[in-house]
Order: structure tokens, then sequence, then C-alpha cells
């Protein structure tokens, strides 16, 4: 049985200015053998993502706190339980708009690579 705790994993600051766990890559020093990415991420109050796009598909689920998600031209308010589907190619952004530091899971699929993604 494989188990990561979420405290155990180092945190790094993304290319996006989120604040990062990767929980699991199939390209780290750990044994993982799926197609996809899990990270943890961390924005804090008032703070926003800079906006990226992906080459690959992603998905956020929010865990904690409310946010303003945009994708391309489109913006909606998102919060705990909310799952939010990316379109590869996507223009995106997350704003912390809540009362407290806004936790969210990010999916990409196939596993990201810094290669895919263009900070914009």
């Amino acid at each position: 049985m494989r188990i990561r705790k979420l405290k155990n994993i180092k945190e790094f600051k993304a290319g996006d200015s989120t604040i990062l766990k990767e929980i699991l890559h199939p390209d780290r020093d750990y044994l993982f053998d799926g197609r996809y990415s899990l990270a943890h991420a961390r924005l804090a109050l008032g703070e926003i993502s800079d906006k990226h796009k992906l080459k690959t598909s992603e998905v956020y689920y929010i865990l904690q706190g409310k946010g303003e998600m945009t994708i391309d031209d489109e913006s909606a308010i998102v919060e705990v339980g909310d799952t939010i589907e990316i379109p590869p190619k996507a223009i995106q952004s997350i704003k912390n708009i809540g009362y407290c530091e806004l936790e969210f899971l990010c999916i990409v699929e196939p596993a990201w690579n810094k290669d895919d993604e263009e900070i914009l």
C-alpha cells in the first residue's frame, strides 16, 4: 500500500505563483505509474494566480475557500466541492476572494510537464 502524507511533501512556488505540493507524478522519484499528475495548491487571501495555459487538460477541485475562476473570457465563483474542467490551451487564472486561504487539487492529464505550460 502506498500512502503519501501531504504534511511530508515539500512545497514550492509554481510558475503561476500558487504554492504547490506535488502529490503524484509519474516522472518523479517515488513509485507511481499513472498517466496523470496530482498536486495540492494554495493561494493566499486576495492573491491571484498568474494567467497561464497548458497544452494538456486540467481539473481543479476546491477543498477550502472561495475563488473567482477565469477560463479564457468566462469567469465564475467557485467554492468548496466545486470541480472545474479546464480545456487544453485555455488561458486560466484563479483569484482568492474568500476569507481564508484558497486550497484546491490540480489534476493534469497527461502528467504536468514544464514544456507544456506557458505563463502569460
